[in-house]
């Protein structure tokens, strides 16, 4: 990944809770047959390693899991908000004009090397783990509303689908984060995208509006 050293971001705190909010990977590895990229949810344990471990599944039919290399490391992408930047929100183009178009964005680029956990415990887990932490969040504000577990589906048919499915664990060997924020950019111009993005009000939008303003206010 292109990095310039003022849109990355070093904080493994930060970088991690990216991953935890938006946990849709993109899962890219080598195989004999060439690149194959998968989408797929994973789950972020922080305890395991200097920099963490990521877990998730892959259906038994998914041909991947048969394709892994046992020494050939895979790149994770998650990606975090992002928008199109207009020049119609910078006051410089009323001045100069000399102003185009950008694109704002955060983005969390893992790697490591992803190995098979075939074992029904490991993987019985794992899904619990992650429909417990997306299930909170899901249920937040809705009152009354009680998380769903994996325990509500009846047992024999929850066995039946966990041979389905097959465990992927790839402990993190670098990590790296671009957080694309106007920082290139001159203040006022900053400042006008930060109205323009909160005007916009797509979650996105607001999100990137205030990791805009966070910036500017790091470095008033």
């Amino acid at each position: 990944m292109y990095l310039p050293t003022y849109h990355e971001e070093k904080d493994l705190d930060v970088l991690h809770a990216l991953i935890q909010t938006h946990p849709l990977g993109t899962w890219v590895s080598m195989t004999d047959g060439g690149l194959d990229a998968n989408h797929i949810p994973f789950i972020l344990d922080k305890s395991r390693g200097e920099l963490g471990v990521l877990r998730a599944h892959v259906a038994r039919a998914n041909p991947i899991w048969k394709m892994l290399s046992s020494d050939v490391p895979s790149i994770i992408t998650f990606q975090g908000a992002q928008s199109y930047i207009t020049p119609n929100w910078y006051p410089s183009k009323q001045i100069a004009g000399k102003v185009v178009p950008t694109w704002n964005y955060t983005v969390v680029h893992a790697h490591g090397i992803a190995t098979v956990v075939e074992d029904r415990d490991w993987i019985l887990q794992m899904v619990s783990d992650l429909t417990d932490r997306n299930e909170a969040s899901k249920t937040l504000g809705h009152v009354g509303a009680a998380p769903w577990k994996v325990s509500d589906a009846p047992e024999e048919f929850i066995q039946r689908l966990l041979g389905a499915i097959v465990g992927i664990e790839i402990p993190i060997t670098s990590i790296k984060g671009r957080w694309k924020l106007s920082q290139d950019e001159a203040m006022e111009d900053r400042i006008g995208t930060v109205k323009g993005l909160h005007e916009v009000g797509t979650t996105d939008a607001i999100a990137l509006s205030d990791l805009v303003n966070s910036r500017i206010n790091l470095e008033a």
